[in-house]
């Protein structure tokens, strides 16, 4: 049997939109009394983003000062991750029909994501993804966990669960960032990035994936057929 292990922001859900809407609010709440700043549009706001450039540098760029700058940083980092925000999360383009197929493939499949139980049950409840993943497939962070860094904290999810989950001849991971990479790597999992996430190719490219592909379509796509050859080579 096949396993996918896959992330869940980047494969399955767009974020972009709540990042931007946290970088709006972050700039009109830091910003002074009658100070001019020059807000970038979601599509620049979200082209740094994706090559990790730092919020700092992003504030700097609005029309931020050096001291607002920091402030917007840990203001953004407080609140990107709050309640209110995640409605602004989106299900990229065909990744709920690619998750079918995977279903009816008979792979098994499994999440793993830097989001907490809250976080994750609300996405899952609001977009009715429930019946993909039942809770014994569900690798995310407690809601009182404290986080280090993301690529700390997933490679320990990656250890829990492939000790956790049943033995299956082959596992595949699909994410977007350099902790999902970085976590597949260690336990000698074979993982393809996709571009439909928080990084770029070339952010990508420096933590060598197996193989980087534009979204989790593509990347099912060449799942399948690695596994169909496999068994006819059997």
């Amino acid at each position: 049997m096949l396993r996918l292990i896959t992330d869940f922001d980047g494969p399955i859900m767009d974020v972009s939109q709540r990042y931007y809407r946290v970088y709006q609010f972050c700039l009109q709440k830091i910003r002074y009394p009658q100070q001019s700043v020059q807000e970038l549009s979601r599509a620049e706001f979200w082209q740094l983003k994706r090559s990790r450039v730092s919020e700092r540098q992003i504030a700097l760029k609005s029309g931020l000062d050096t001291i607002q700058a920091q402030e917007f940083a840990q203001l953004r980092r407080q609140t990107v991750h709050t309640e209110g925000y995640f409605e602004y999360d989106n299900l990229i383009p065909g990744a709920v029909d690619t998750l079918l197929k995977v279903q009816q493939a008979g792979i098994d499949l499994a999440v793993m994501t830097m989001r907490r139980v809250r976080e994750l049950d609300y996405a899952l409840q609001k977009y009715n993804l429930g019946n993909f993943f039942p809770e014994n497939r569900r690798y995310c962070l407690s809601n009182d966990y404290i986080k280090t860094t993301d690529i700390e904290d997933k490679p320990l999810l990656m250890e829990r669960a492939l000790r956790e989950l049943p033995t299956v001849c082959d596992t595949w991971m699909v994410g977007d960032t350099e902790a999902d990479i970085t976590a597949a790597k260690k336990f000698g999992i074979k993982v393809i990035a996709v571009e439909s996430g928080i990084r770029d190719r070339t952010q990508l490219e420096m933590y060598q994936p197996d193989l980087i592909v534009e979204d989790l379509r593509t990347a099912v796509k060449i799942i399948l057929e690695s596994g169909l050859a496999e068994m006819r080579s059997s």
